[in-house]
């Protein structure tokens, strides 16, 4: 028999997920005393093994930490739960590259927006920065097991992500930024990326654009996705010719897909990008190329941000308060750490686009029809 079905007295054979009762509420946090009793030895000898004291043999230590692991338990942190303590953290675990995040506009403005909700509460926020989901999960597990934080903000949902789920079953209030449409274990807050890219599109094949190049982020990700479906729709109904090259985001793969795109023949005489970095990157490859813009390339940014607007041309952008995105994030996540309500989507604000110095109609005799 399983010891997590042991340790909670049989309550998730009846439940309909994994680490939850039949009411939906998460199990009562384990104490030294279980794992003693499940492993069959005396408290202090658990207290041994956690710590990596002599005096065990490596069996019985071994017994002791496989017990502790399937239940996913810590100590110390672990037993403040069980006086009612509260962390008052906020965590959020990204998987991207750091370089990457570290010059992106909009993470900083979101994460400002999210802290001055959470300060006004006294509440931190914890942010870890790894290499890929496997380890997010392992930081959710080892945060939920030691009580580390009060409420999770997850960010980049991939398609078929597996990360809700987990983090409802483990019992930690969280709120989703970028989800919508299917149903979901948590609450989210969702910003309409078919629209928005629909507006920049519909900008540019106004403007007379039919060859159009898309320097897209992490495909993986669901808001990729929603923005590569809106690109068919538009593609499918306008008859245009678009072609999207997937990046990590950064300058340096911003300006790689933008060089394959102006070497094509004929070439694209509009290119979007999925940020601001990347676009700013690649009005540098058209310049180093002696490509005038607007002139000869309409250049495009999905976020706006103090970059776009400090290049020359001016960068015409999709632009949203990314700060009040954090804020209503906060929000959110304030009230179902309060309330534990059934979860919910909150939809924030589409973006609007801004028309700058970077986009004009194509240049006469460029190619206008398909690729």
């Amino acid at each position: 028999m399983s010891l997590k079905k042991n340790a909670s007295s049989g309550a998730e054979a009846d439940s309909g997920s994994p680490g939850r009762t039949p009411s939906g509420e998460p199990p009562p946090r384990l104490r030294s005393t279980d794992i003693a009793r499940l492993a069959g030895v005396s408290v202090a000898a658990v207290s041994i093994a956690i710590n990596g004291r002599p005096g065990l043999s490596d069996a019985t230590r071994k017994r002791i930490l496989d017990v502790a692991d399937e239940l996913n338990w810590r100590p110390h942190l672990a037993a403040r739960a069980l006086k009612g303590a509260t962390s008052d953290v906020v965590g959020i675990v990204i998987a991207r590259p750091a370089r990457t995040l570290g010059v992106e506009p909009f993470f900083a403005q979101f994460l400002s927006g999210l802290q001055s909700c959470l300060s006004n509460r006294g509440i931190a926020t914890q942010l870890l920065i790894v290499e890929d989901t496997a380890t997010q999960i392992a930081v959710y597990r080892r945060w939920a097991a030691e009580n580390r934080v009060d409420g999770l903000v997850l960010l980049d949902l991939e398609v078929d992500d597996v990360r809700p789920q987990l983090v409802a079953d483990l019992g930690i209030p969280t709120v989703v930024l970028g989800s919508h449409g299917s149903p979901m274990p948590l609450t989210s807050v969702w910003v309409d990326d078919h629209a928005a890219t629909v507006s920049i599109l519909d900008h540019l094949v106004g403007l007379g654009h039919r060859r159009i190049g898309h320097v897209s982020g992490i495909v993986s990700y669901q808001h990729t996705q929603r923005r590569l479906r809106a690109i068919d729709d538009v593609r499918e109904a306008a008859g245009i010719d678009v072609t999207s090259i997937a990046t990590d985001y950064s300058d340096a793969q911003g300006a790689v897909a933008t060089r394959r795109l102006l070497e094509a023949h004929p070439r694209y005489t509009a290119v979007v990008y999925d940020n601001d970095v990347m676009a700013v990157a690649g009005l540098g490859v058209a310049t180093e190329m002696g490509i005038a813009v607007p002139d000869t390339l309409s250049v495009v940014s999905f976020d706006d941000s103090v970059l776009t607007t400090m290049a020359r041309p001016t960068l015409t952008a999709l632009t949203r308060d990314t700060f009040a995105l954090g804020t209503l994030t906060a929000t959110e996540l304030l009230r179902v750490m309060a309330e534990r309500p059934q979860p919910r989507p909150v939809q924030a604000p589409t973006p609007q686009l801004v028309v700058r110095q970077s986009t004009a109609p194509p240049a006469e005799g460029a190619d206008a029809g398909r690729g």
